[in-house]
């Protein structure tokens, strides 16, 4: 992966030009964490190979400039050239080397598929698995969001029940002035009541008393000789009032 990585970037380097070489130069002498360039992310499956291990991106590398057959000359080259100059020198080693390498290309190639499989069994259900968590986690969020949701519309509810009963407060401060008031006029009224009453008593023993002493004082002057005459005159109108009606009931 990270040799993909290494031509990718070769790629952009050389389409830039000797200016964008130095440029990246520069950017790898003096260079903070704070101004680097984010990495890419690793690719998910891997890209495309020839014979099993050099990547196609340095086949593309060399395609411009040294053609179709650039990369196996190199590699022809290279190898000539090492084992011209004894860098590595051929011994039982490498027939031993080239026999496990066989081996291994052989069991890679007859195995691999079956193992490539095995493994993408095991890595779908890590995945299921991760995905199962995530969804569950998700569900307990959408639910936890829903709750909280619910919890601020009690949160509204109880501000209005607060409304309500702050009201209600109001209200029964209210009926209490007013059953005071009510008990305050009552009681002035009574009071006032009283000195009604008072007042009337009051007149009317005034009342009485002058009649009495005008009563008092009438029959205490009336002489004797007085109430003669009175008495006569009255018996002499009541006859006269008898004769009248005995005269009106024969008529």
């Amino acid at each position: 992966m990270l040799s993909r990585l290494v031509f990718v970037s070769a790629n952009a380097v050389k389409s830039s030009g000797p200016l964008g070489a130095g440029l990246v130069q520069l950017s790898h002498l003096h260079t903070s964490p704070n101004s680097q360039a984010p990495v890419p992310a690793l690719p998910e499956k891997g890209g495309k190979t020839r014979h099993g291990i050099i990547p196609e991106e340095l086949f593309q590398l060399l395609y411009p400039k040294t053609g179709v057959t650039g990369p196996y000359m190199l590699g022809a080259g290279l190898l000539t050239y090492i084992l011209s100059k004894e860098i590595y020198i051929i011994n039982h080693e490498t027939f031993a080397a080239a026999c496990m390498g066989t081996v291994i290309i052989y069991g890679v190639r007859k195995f691999g598929p079956d193992v490539a499989a095995f493994a993408d069994k095991l890595n779908e259900e890590k995945v299921q698995k991760a995905q199962e968590v995530k969804d569950l986690a998700m569900t307990s969020l959408a639910q936890a969001i829903q709750d909280e949701k619910k919890e601020q519309w009690r949160a509204e509810g109880r501000q209005m029940l607060f409304d309500a009963k702050r009201n209600n407060v109001a209200m029964l401060l209210e009926t209490n002035r007013r059953e005071r008031v009510h008990m305050v006029t009552n009681e002035v009224k009574k009071r006032l009541d009283y000195q009604i009453a008072l007042q009337t008593l009051h007149r009317r023993m005034e009342q009485e008393h002058m009649v009495n002493w005008v009563e008092k004082n009438v029959v205490t002057s009336i002489t004797p000789q007085q109430e003669k005459t009175s008495i006569a005159k009255c018996i002499t109108d009541l006859k006269v009032l008898a004769k009248v009606q005995q005269a009106k009931a024969t008529a």
